[in-house]
């Protein structure tokens, strides 16, 4: 890995630990030219996995756009980084889990709303608004009766 100072080209790891979302390695590391100590993480890579398209369209997975549709569903609502990045990894390992190369939107639409039920029920909403289309009022109160009924019966 380069240095980001001086672009040398080596490195080497000082120390290494899981970082706080328990699903990535935090690694220190030390040019070997100017001594700069920085820090870099490495993340679960989901490989060769194929997203079926609603068009029947296939096209590679892309974490970014996963990230991006999530990161819109929970604008402005109180989640901290960390617990943002386990969303993410809880999606992908459930996409692991299927044990599939190829994965329909749907399916993978399916377990973002199921991750986002636990984590925030307004960001729920909004992206099972968009995801499934809701048509009018009547669509949108009946996924809201839904939740609130369930809460409901939990409390």
């Amino acid at each position: 890995m380069k240095c980001p100072v001086c672009y040398f080209p080596d490195t080497k790891v000082v120390d290494s630990r899981v970082a706080s979302d328990g699903f990535s390695i935090r690694r220190r590391r030390e040019c070997l030219k100017c001594g700069f100590r920085f820090s870099t993480y490495e993340e679960l890579e989901i490989l060769d996995l194929t997203i079926v398209k609603r068009d029947g369209r296939r096209e590679a997975y892309n974490r970014e756009k996963l990230v991006r549709g999530l990161r819109r569903a929970l604008e402005k609502r109180p989640i901290t980084e960390d617990r943002f990045k386990k969303l993410v990894s809880s999606v992908e390992r459930d996409l692991q889990i299927l044990k599939k190369n190829e994965v329909t939107s749907n399916q993978i639409g399916q377990i973002v709303m199921k991750q986002l039920k636990k984590t925030d029920k307004v960001a729920y909403i909004r992206f099972a608004s968009v995801y499934q289309s809701f048509k009018d009022l009547a669509e949108f109160k009946k996924e809201l009766n839904k939740l609130t009924s369930k809460k409901e019966k939990d409390n």
